[in-house]
């Protein structure tokens, strides 16, 4: 299709033309189970009533009243999003990249209201992605996509993730946070060890260095939690959220706890679009449908269900199959981009993580069968 966008993705063939349930369908009417939700956006999939009402209810009313005044979806949802996170205070912004650029800034102030200057160096993890904008990508620890856009903004240092040692070398008197997601996504679906965070965050206490938690892919039940860092045991000072919490619509969210949740006062921060009464109207909506014990045992339970299901078939193609509820990364021997187009041919849509791994994020209301529908097919391509 002739379109004037910048070269920035590469396309895959199909239109998408509108969507239903956890199915997409082209300007040809083709089906496609969809296993990747928008990248973990949608997850209540397509065309989900509620949601639907909520945000069409929404643009009837007030679509936008910017930051010169409060509004009641927003405010409601800073109550609802606190109270299940158990945090203090929130700051919406549009994307997971704003939501860590922000972050970022309160880390730094109060680093700097406590110590005065030169305690402002953020550790991150290697294989880690926290963003596109300039400082978000100083802070992704992968040099694949630092290439081209030099320099960049000082006071970042990377970290080898599960290697205690080497964050005890880097942790220096000039570190005023650590952020890390609870499971690595960009990379290829990575799991952090429950001992180097614990470590970590007894070490951040001890010095009084701010943790954050990068929750934009693995938050919002994906995990099988509300937030992939529960499975830690362990308090962050700052969590980070987008992609699912709109259910489709741009929204992300800096969640505060008590400790950073005053640092900002009128005039350090702000965002002209953030907690736009549309997008809140859609996140109350994913709030209240995937908040509950029941929708994280039935996500734990799918995400079970699909890679067992894919290492019980002993596939040849196949290095290793890992993940935590529905998000999951195949290691393959070939390209994922491959296998990405093949699976597109019978029918479904997988993601890729680097140049091995293929991704799979579906919609939190994803059912047994269409899971076991999934699975078959990449059983099949990998077989």
């Amino acid at each position: 299709m002739e379109n004037s966008l910048l070269n920035t993705y590469g396309y895959l063939p199909p239109v998408i033309l509108r969507g239903e349930g956890v199915y997409l369908f082209d300007t040809d009417n083709n089906k496609y189970l969809d296993f990747a939700s928008g990248i973990g956006v949608n997850s209540l999939g397509y065309n989900h009533s509620k949601w639907t009402l909520a945000v069409t209810n929404q643009l009837k009313t007030l679509q936008h009243s910017s930051n010169m005044f409060l509004n009641n979806v927003t405010a409601k949802l800073s109550n609802k999003l606190t109270e299940v996170a158990h945090m203090d205070k929130v700051f919406f912004a549009n994307s997971g990249a704003e939501a860590n650029e922000c972050a970022f800034k309160i880390a730094r102030k109060y680093s700097f209201q406590k110590y005065g200057m030169g305690r402002n160096v953020i550790l991150s993890l290697r294989q880690s992605f926290h963003g596109r904008t300039l400082t978000t990508l100083t802070a992704t620890g992968q040099e694949r996509f630092h290439q081209y856009f030099y320099p960049f903004p000082e006071g970042f240092a990377y970290v080898e993730a599960n290697n205690i040692d080497d964050f005890k070398e880097k942790v220096s008197n000039n570190v005023c946070a650590v952020i890390m997601e609870p499971i690595q996504g960009e990379s290829g679906i990575h799991l952090i060890d429950k001992e180097f965070v614990q470590e970590v965050s007894k070490i951040c206490k001890e010095k009084d260095i701010l943790l954050i938690f990068d929750e934009v892919q693995s938050g919002i039940a994906r995990s099988g939690k509300l937030f992939a860092y529960e499975y830690f045991d362990v308090e962050p000072d700052i969590i980070t959220s987008a992609k699912g919490l709109g259910g489709g619509l741009p929204i992300g969210a800096v969640l505060c706890n008590k400790s950073v949740s005053d640092v900002f006062v009128p005039g350090d921060h702000g965002s002209t679009f953030g907690g736009n009464p549309v997008s809140c109207a859609g996140a109350l909506v994913v709030l209240d449908e995937i908040c509950n014990e029941k929708t994280y045992k039935r996500v734990c339970d799918l995400g079970e269900l699909i890679m067992n299901k894919i290492k019980k078939a002993n596939l040849p193609k196949v290095v290793e199959v890992r993940g935590r509820g529905l998000m999951i990364g195949i290691e393959v021997k070939q390209k994922a981009a491959e296998i990405q187009k093949a699976a597109l041919k019978k029918g479904l849509v997988v993601l890729t993580a680097g140049s091995n791994v293929v991704r799979l994020l579906p919609p939190i209301v994803l059912s047994e069968e269409e899971a076991e529908k999934g699975a078959d097919i990449l059983i099949s391509l990998l077989s």
